[in-house]
């Protein structure tokens, strides 16, 4: 039989970083009252498409393992935010890398990641395939209105990735779940699509809306579900895991989730105040934070869940294996961004602005 092992692992993320306190400089909010109702400090605000983030990290990735894209059989590229949507921007970061395999995005919003660990590592244990890529990637300020604070403090933009490779060791990926509640669908959407009239301008005018208290209860109790039925189905219980990287949409989230699985809160890990949500990539992107603070060691199991529009949700129980340090290292990064965050937003937030004025 085989096993999924994460062998690499990258991330890329936009130096221009907007904080609390610039936010507050357009709107009414301050630091204090982000960060206590969400736990963000401040977030990134990408210059360059998502498939240019998403090859930057994955080159990280195929170092880390120690392989090149040539190597790779499968790309799997989660994102909600693509430059394009034909084609699809796996095919971009596959050109970037030098890879001749199968190349497809999926949108399953923030759990799209685990939705992409899941069905990879299927394909693995098949005997389908031996390396595949997975990424996570996000410009999700691309679809922010700008006047709108309950959604405009809480999402960055980013990308991180993981190589799984086909191995003879037992470990690595145990088992996944993924489920989706349609009917809370139309809690957190946009409506960017071919639903719009394309001749009439207001439908540009598409951004990301919320509503807050139904995606808190959802989010907990998808995740919470979803965990509880991995590690029934690998057998295993609450006190078998040692660490949880939990998808990081709102720290409150994750303190309650935690909480209400009793596991210790030091055992969860958390990195919103640095990113924002950065929806499918926030997983990876944790993974690659976690490492580098030496939070994961070899042979822990790792429990991650998630929750996203649709209403998606997912879960993964993992148990890492020896190594925890790259093999080789990437010089990949990003285009020099010769602009503040603020100025990198300016002309949507005046856009917005406008808008609301003029409909007050």
């Amino acid at each position: 039989m085989q096993y999924a092992h994460i062998t690499g692992w990258g991330k890329s993320v936009p130096t221009a970083t907007l904080t609390n306190d610039d936010l507050a400089t357009f709107m009414e909010t301050t630091d204090e009252w982000i960060k206590t109702r969400t736990g963000i400090s401040k977030r990134n605000i990408s210059h360059v498409n998502t498939s240019e983030m998403a090859s930057v990290a994955a080159k990280h990735a195929l170092a880390a393992a120690g392989i090149d894209g040539s190597e790779l059989d499968l790309i799997i590229l989660a994102t909600a935010s693509p430059d394009t949507l034909i084609p699809n921007i796996a095919s971009t970061v596959q050109a970037n890398i030098g890879a001749t395999c199968g190349a497809f995005d999926i949108n399953a919003a923030c759990s799209g990641f685990l939705y992409g660990v899941g069905l990879a590592s299927s394909m693995i244990k098949s005997g389908q395939n031996k390396k595949i890529l997975i990424i996570g990637a996000e410009r999700l300020s691309f679809y922010l209105d700008w006047s709108r604070r309950e959604t405009a403090v809480l999402f960055g933009d980013g990308a991180g990735a993981i190589v799984l490779e086909a191995s003879d060791t037992p470990g690595g990926i145990l088992g996944y779940e993924l489920n989706n509640d349609p009917e809370g669908r139309d809690i957190l959407q946009s409506n960017f699509g071919t639903q719009m009239d394309r001749f009439d301008t207001d439908s540009l005018d598409f951004y990301i809306h919320i509503n807050g208290q139904d995606v808190f209860k959802r989010a907990i109790h998808g995740m919470g579900n979803l965990s509880h039925t991995v590690l029934e189905k690998c057998g295993m219980a609450i006190d078998d895991v040692d660490f949880v990287i939990p998808h990081q949409a709102n720290e409150r989230i994750i303190d309650t989730l935690v909480s209400r699985m009793k596991i210790p809160k030091e055992k969860a890990f958390v990195n919103i105040a640095d990113y924002g949500n950065t929806s499918a990539a926030t997983i990876p992107i944790a993974i690659c934070d976690a490492l580098s603070q030496g939070k994961i060691v070899a042979g822990q199991t790792i429990l991650s869940c998630a929750f996203g529009a649709g209403l998606t949700s997912a879960a993964m129980l993992l148990k890492w294996g020896e190594r925890t340090t790259p093999i080789n290292v990437s010089d990949a990064a990003l285009p020099a961004c010769d602009k503040t965050a603020l100025q990198l937003i300016k002309p949507a937030v005046d856009y917005f602005l406008s808008k609301s004025d003029t409909t007050k």
